[in-house]
């Protein structure tokens, strides 16, 4: 994680840490890597949350998003379930709606684990 931050403009930096410290905070049990380039975190394995930077900015990324019903993330494509919000600064950080929305990840997740064995078919969890 540090490597990923340590390679970002200060303003995205302090974007990603703020993210990481409350993603931690609030999902320690889960297990935290880079994957596909960028941070992610599990829960048995299953992808839940991650950020990348983005052309917009900084993306958050919640793989089963869009079924929150939370309308601050925006559902990026049809065939998947995620939901996402860019940042700009830490100052659009709304730490209430970022802890719902952790809270959310754990409980409405869809089987991405498995998506390959399910031939590109997901199944909620």
């Amino acid at each position: 994680m540090k490597h990923y931050i340590a390679n970002l403009s200060e303003t995205d930096q302090a974007i990603g840490q703020q993210l990481v410290e409350l993603i931690d905070s609030h999902l320690s049990f889960t297990e935290s890597k880079i994957w596909h380039a960028h941070p992610v975190w599990f829960i048995d394995g299953n992808p839940i949350v991650g950020f990348s930077k983005q052309k917009a900015g900084m993306r958050l990324m919640f793989w089963s998003g869009a079924d929150f019903e939370e309308p601050a993330l925006k559902v990026r494509g049809d065939k998947f379930k995620d939901a996402s919000i860019f940042y700009t600064s830490v100052s659009e950080i709304n730490t209430d709606d970022l802890k719902r929305w952790l809270q959310k990840s754990e409980t409405i997740q869809w089987d991405y684990k498995n998506l390959i064995k399910r031939k590109g078919v997901l199944v909620r969890l």
